[in-house]
């Protein structure tokens, strides 16, 4: 069913974040940082993997995204949902259904036999992609993604995700710099304020996030090694 009526943009980030927080798959952990895949460390940590385990989140942040794209890119923008591998196939796979749409995927790199594609599915020249994933960070990991949709003779101007961490000014302009509007449920600062009310982690921990989101390339430098 195509969802047609639902919050408006702020309090779709205030239930987003809610949820998240609700399956444990934020982590605040200031005092022993994670080293992420950039091997630069974070007080925070998030798994959106963990959403398709919990079958009532999942599909109402799945309607949360189909709205959210419709309200944003328009009712018939896109002909073709992709999901980016791995984390991004079942959630472009459950955006697909809400939006009556064909589904696709796009590997990170051609599997070295057989046809050796990037794209798995039918897509074909002069459709309309929306690449859907489950977070960005800085954008970066998106642009290998479309460039190969691109390839194809598709086109793809829009990426969709469930979390944008938000802190890093730079993510929204190379998305646009390489012609592609992000779309997303919540940020950082917004489960920071649900932490916040729901006083889920310490006050000395909550802070120290918050500096991290307000300099994150400051408290990165600060505390590595």
């Amino acid at each position: 069913m195509i969802p047609t009526s639902f919050p408006d943009k702020a309090e779709i980030a205030r239930l987003s974040a809610r949820m998240l927080l609700e399956i444990g798959a934020v982590n605040f952990r200031p005092e022993d940082p994670f080293i992420l895949a950039s091997g630069l460390p974070s007080p925070t940590y998030i798994d959106c993997r963990k959403l398709i385990s919990y079958p009532r989140i999942r599909s109402t942040l799945m309607d949360f995204m189909a709205v959210t794209v419709m309200r944003e890119a328009g009712f018939e923008a896109f002909d073709n949902i992709a999901g980016g591998e791995t984390a991004g196939i079942p959630f472009a796979a459950l955006v697909a259904e809400r939006l009556a749409l064909p589904m696709t995927y796009v590997r990170k790199k051609p599997k070295g036999y057989g046809r050796n594609a990037r794209i798995e599915g039918a897509m074909s020249e002069g459709e309309r992609v929306l690449l859907v994933e489950d977070l960005t960070t800085d954008g970066g990991s998106k642009l290998s993604f479309v460039d190969a949709i691109r390839e194809t003779g598709a086109t793809c101007g829009h990426t969709a995700v469930i979390f944008y961490y938000g802190i890093f000014p730079e993510t929204e302009k190379t998305l646009g710099d390489h012609g592609v509007k992000l779309h997303h449920l919540c940020t950082w600062w917004d489960v920071l304020a649900e932490a916040r009310d729901q006083g889920i982690f310490t006050d000395a921990a909550l802070a120290e996030v918050e500096a991290f989101l307000n300099e994150p390339r400051a408290w990165q430098d600060k505390h590595k090694g």
